[in-house]
């Protein structure tokens, strides 16, 4: 395994750990934040900025020069996928827990901050692949 490859899935655990924390942790005593930001709600803004460092990470975690360009693109929607399970499993998670909420809009959050990671990672995977051809 590359030393990239190292860091990269280092990187991609302490991430995952951070989301955990946050999507199960205890808040009570942090102070107030503002409902809404420019009329979208404060807590989508988190759930989207939460989820937009998933496909990035993953994809450099795992060997992103796969070879032929249709790899890298199959790796990146396998980790869209899997990063849409983990977004899932979240919300279910806190729906069985007496402290969080569950709220579709929160997985419709995560879904798009995954879709907009995943199509940059394909823009910028082929940018870089047709200049290097």
């Amino acid at each position: 395994m590359q030393k990239r490859n190292i860091i990269g899935l280092i990187l991609l655990l302490v991430y995952l750990g951070a989301v955990a924390w946050c999507c199960f942790g205890h808040f009570d005593n942090l102070p107030s934040v503002q409902k809404e930001f420019f009329g979208i709600p404060t807590d989508k803004i988190v759930h989207f900025i939460l989820f937009l460092p998933f496909p990035v990470l993953s994809f450099w975690a795992f060997d992103y020069k796969a070879g032929k360009p249709w790899k890298s693109v199959l790796l990146v929607f396998i980790l869209f996928l899997l990063g849409c399970i983990i977004a899932a499993a979240t919300e279910i998670g806190q729906y069985y827990t007496s402290y969080r909420s569950s709220d579709p809009r929160d997985f419709a959050s995560d879904i798009l901050a995954l879709a907009i990671s995943s199509v940059a990672i394909i823009v910028i995977y082929f940018s870089c692949h047709k200049r290097n051809s």
